[in-house]
């Protein structure tokens, strides 16, 4: 005789079900962020008081009937606001609030999200392999997650690290600032250097310094000398594909930094001791990676759930390249940082004083 379930597991099973369905609307909701953010919807509403599908088709060289579908999913996703939803559906006009439009389209803003869409939809594109690294243990090349994972990232970190990190983090180490504001100029390696941000953000904060970045992604690469262009920033910042190995670079620099990549690495021991060799006499290094907890918790806070999420889909994976691989994935703890810090010969670890919601400061002492 089949025993009916208990009252608990039915509870629970129902209250699963629904998390599920609830985790799929939010799925898509995020592409539907990402269609708009990708086609200029989005930049069109925020320049006029409303618009119709048919206007915003004509503005963005789209086709009006798949633009009337997707504000009708915004609207529906209470997105974006529409006058009269009862008029004709060619009538019907849809307007984007302040607040969103910044979230949505200011580049510049420290509150701009549309690029965590563009991330996620590169976190998935290579599904396919991702399935078959699980079962043979090998991994998925960065590259071959493609421009919304390159752009994204370098588009979700740009604000933070143009406005923030000379202004903010880096005067954190008040002998440091004063090292890059001084003479002669001081000299920066930027390792994974990804766009360029970073070194553009400290060349602007610190007009004497001279930087270098260094990544070994092609794309990356190419993308960072754009931005450095762009940035009329060519007499100081240099983009190079390579890494950072070599005679010709040991003990040239006053900062190495590396900024939310040394948990990519598959060897993470092997480049901070690069990152050593780079410095001169009174040199720093300093690390910025994600702000996890300290250690694992189940059901835990909904950061550490983000963490997890872009781990198992493409930062281990991407670590996993190259064997043998530390397998560090996203959630890099302190303590893990700490223990590769010191088995590359550093003598001390020291975390910042800097709260952030994202990211964790490391300065690392040689």
């Amino acid at each position: 005789m089949i025993q009916p379930p208990i009252l608990s597991d039915v509870r629970d099973r129902d209250e699963f079900v629904n998390r599920l369905f609830n985790d799929a609307l939010g799925t898509f909701n995020i592409f539907a962020v990402h269609i708009g953010d990708r086609l200029g919807f989005y930049r069109e509403l925020a320049k006029s008081p409303g618009l119709t599908s048919t206007e915003l088709a004509a503005r963005t060289g789209t086709q009006e009937r798949y633009v009337r579908e997707w504000l009708e999913q915004q609207a529906a996703a209470c997105v974006l606001n529409v006058a009269n939803s009862s008029v004709a559906p060619g009538e019907r006009r849809f307007t984007l609030s302040p607040g969103r439009a910044e979230a949505l389209t200011d580049h510049d803003s420290l509150n701009f999200a549309a690029p965590l869409a563009q991330l996620i939809a590169g976190a998935v594109s290579p599904l396919d392999q991702l399935l078959q690294a699980y079962r043979s243990g090998g991994g998925v090349p960065f590259g071959d997650y493609g421009v919304n994972m390159r752009e994204g990232q370098a588009s979700m970190n740009r604000p933070m690290l143009l406005k923030q990190l000379g202004e903010e983090w880096i005067p954190s180490m008040p002998d440091v600032h004063a090292r890059l504001q001084s003479t002669p100029p001081a000299s920066i390696a930027d390792i994974g250097c990804g766009a360029g941000w970073a070194s553009i953000g400290m060349a602007h904060s610190y007009p004497r310094v001279v930087v270098h970045g260094y990544d070994l992604d092609t794309a990356s690469v190419v993308l960072a000398q754009s931005n450095v262009k762009q940035a009329g920033l060519q007499d100081r910042v240099q983009m190079f594909q390579r890494d950072a190995k070599g005679a010709d670079l040991e003990r040239r620099y006053d900062l190495v930094v590396a900024f939310e990549c040394l948990h990519d690495m598959s060897d993470p021991v092997g480049v901070l001791q690069t990152m050593r060799g780079l410095l001169n006499a009174n040199g720093t290094v300093m690390v910025v990676d994600e702000r996890t907890l300290d250690t694992f918790q189940a059901c835990t806070e909904a950061w550490e759930q983000i963490l997890y999420g872009f781990s198992i889909l493409h930062c281990l994976p991407a670590g996993m390249v190259d064997q043998p691989s530390a397998a560090t994935g996203t959630v890099m703890r302190a303590s893990t940082l700490q223990h590769y810090a010191l088995e590359a010969g550093f003598q001390r670890v020291e975390i910042l004083p800097i709260e952030h919601f994202f990211f964790r400061f490391y300065r690392l002492y040689p």
